[in-house]
């Protein structure tokens, strides 16, 4: 894993009219590069790139996002916090961790270059012009967060669904 945000970082983003903005409280759990043909279609590029955080680790400083939900590739939905003014997605949340987490647009940080993807996920439709480094983390679709997140990284999203739904 590639440590370019330690836990005692702070990080900012917003959106490109800046009147959403946020900031980020440490490291993100795990940063994915996602090519499946859902984010290609849905972000008008070749991936997503996702910086996944604790919800409580995202701190709104300016503005509020509109939640908007959305089709996805699994029939389940995801919400999108996109700007009300520009409409630029900064963040989303799917079923299967609900509000828990949020997946941060690691392009709409002040310092993307801080967040490079730990794993490529849904290599199995990325275009074929994307070339991966060599050492890449590769997955032809998911994978078993128990065997490729760190173990703090783990910890934290126990804890996180344990704080949601308690008992």
């Amino acid at each position: 894993m590639l440590a370019f945000v330690t836990d005692n970082d702070t990080l900012e983003g917003g959106c490109t009219c800046r009147r959403v903005r946020y900031r980020l409280t440490g490291a993100p759990l795990i940063v994915h590069a996602c090519h499946c043909t859902w984010c290609q279609r849905e972000t008008g590029t070749a991936f997503a790139l996702n910086a996944v955080y604790e919800a409580g680790r995202v701190q709104h400083i300016a503005g509020e996002p509109e939640l908007v939900d959305t089709p996805s590739a699994s029939g389940k939905g995801q919400r999108i916090a996109r700007c009300p003014h520009c409409k630029v997605a900064i963040w989303s949340n799917y079923p299967g961790t609900g509000p828990v987490l949020r997946f941060v647009r690691v392009g709409t940080l002040d310092e993307p270059r801080r967040c490079p993807p730990d794993v490529h996920i849904f290599t199995s439709t990325k275009l074929p012009w994307v070339v991966l480094p060599p050492d890449a983390v590769v997955f032809p679709e998911f994978y078993d967060l128990e065997k490729v997140w760190p173990r703090e990284s783990l910890d934290r999203l126990h804890r996180a669904l344990a704080r949601a739904c308690p008992g």
